[in-house]
């Protein structure tokens, strides 16, 4: 072979090379995946801090302003027909992130647009048995489903300014809350109750058109976690035992990916869902800078990721997206207490035959994206420049 037809080999290999890598890293979403969502025009952020607001604090014995400074990190469930978003609040007293109390504020809207919020939060720390753990940090970060009786379950993060912990509590309007305590506080003798935990995504399945907790092999299921993606399972939905391997230590699912945008961590979001291609856990990934992370993400940027477990061991991990469904865009996402990017999801809700993601922005705002599984929007064209 002479050398004029060897470079020309070359090229051609390397050409198809370049064009294969290209393809596998665009955002192109495998059948198993739910998208792509769409942020509707001129709605975003449905929710903002409204210094206005007051209450007065069980606590402090204070009238405070509860949502003065930031409102963010939703959870979403449908009651009566419409969708109901708990949205954690800060009020202004404290600098920086995790100084101030955080409470969990109401707000609904029959398109899953347009809200109104009650003037008071709905779930805070109180001088009740949860104290302890909840004060003076609050309680942050809600996922919330609904079981096929009515009775609705939040997990959320207690915050004592020590130690976080997952907390769950019980309702049956979304206003009026019995507090369960801590999940891990009876699980092989209390070996997981002081480590540091939060992040729960319960398993949760279609039936006819609601979508409702649901057992897989007999238990209650749930993700769990930020530096890693952990399980647990209960029979009661209030006490859970976290899954361990041979050692009696934390079975790790799913871990970060040097290089991805998912790279720093992989904290759980809004409840998962079982399909007939497995079961779907939504996440957020934090993007580690320089090298170390995906460079075409600011360093530390949160973006959303999808992973699938098996439907019938849902420790197996199949798959996972390699780049984000949904990223930093907007100004509002950008701007705030988080200046890096966040979109940091915590809500889905099915209405109306759609799917409304609900998420924090720059721990500052609230906004919304739609899936239409009829008229699914083209995925987000990922080039090499972040918006």
């Amino acid at each position: 072979m002479n050398r004029s037809l060897q470079q020309l080999t070359w090229l051609i290999t390397l050409l198809l090379f370049t064009q294969l890598a290209t393809a596998q890293d665009k955002n192109v979403l495998p059948a198993w995946a739910l998208g792509g969502f769409a942020r509707p025009t001129g709605i975003n952020p449905i929710i903002s801090p409204n210094p206005a607001s007051e209450f007065y604090d069980p606590m402090s014995k204070k009238l405070i302003y509860w949502e003065a400074n930031d409102t963010f990190n939703p959870a979403a469930a449908v009651k009566n027909g419409k969708i109901i978003v708990l949205y954690r609040s800060e009020d202004n007293f404290g600098k920086g992130i995790g100084s101030r109390t955080s409470r969990l504020g109401y707000a609904e809207s029959s398109d899953g647009l347009n809200f109104t919020r009650k003037t008071e939060p709905v779930f805070f720390p109180a001088d009740d048995s949860q104290k302890e753990y909840e004060w003076p940090g609050g309680c942050e970060d809600p996922r919330v489903s609904v079981t096929e009786n009515g009775t609705y379950v939040v997990f959320y993060t207690q915050w004592n300014r020590k130690t976080p912990r997952l907390g769950v509590a019980t309702s049956k309007d979304l206003i009026n809350w019995k507090k369960e305590g801590p999940i891990f506080q009876k699980a092989y003798n209390g070996k997981f109750f002081n480590i540091s935990h939060k992040s729960a995504s319960i398993l949760t399945r279609i039936k006819g058109d609601k979508q409702v907790i649901t057992r897989i092999n007999g238990k209650y299921f749930m993700y769990w976690g930020e530096s890693a993606v952990y399980g647990a399972t209960s029979v009661n939905l209030t006490d859970w035992s976290p899954i361990v391997d041979k050692n009696g230590e934390l079975q790790i699912l799913a871990s970060t990916r040097p290089g991805h945008f998912d790279s720093g961590l992989t904290e759980c979001g809004p409840p998962a869902l079982l399909t007939e291609k497995g079961i779907i856990l939504l996440y957020n990934g934090k993007n580690r800078p320089g090298d170390a992370g995906d460079r075409r993400f600011n360093g530390n940027a949160y973006c959303a990721g999808q992973m699938l477990f098996s439907k019938s061991d849902p420790t197996q991990l199949l798959d996972r997206l390699n780049v984000p469904f949904l990223r930093p865009m907007e100004a509002f996402e950008k701007s705030g207490q988080y200046v890096n990017g966040t979109v940091f999801i915590e809500g889905m809700a099915w209405f109306k035959n759609k799917w409304y993601l609900y998420y924090g922005c720059a721990d500052s705002k609230v906004g919304v994206a739609v899936y239409d599984p009829a008229h699914p929007a083209a995925p987000d064209p990922l080039t090499d420049e972040v918006k």
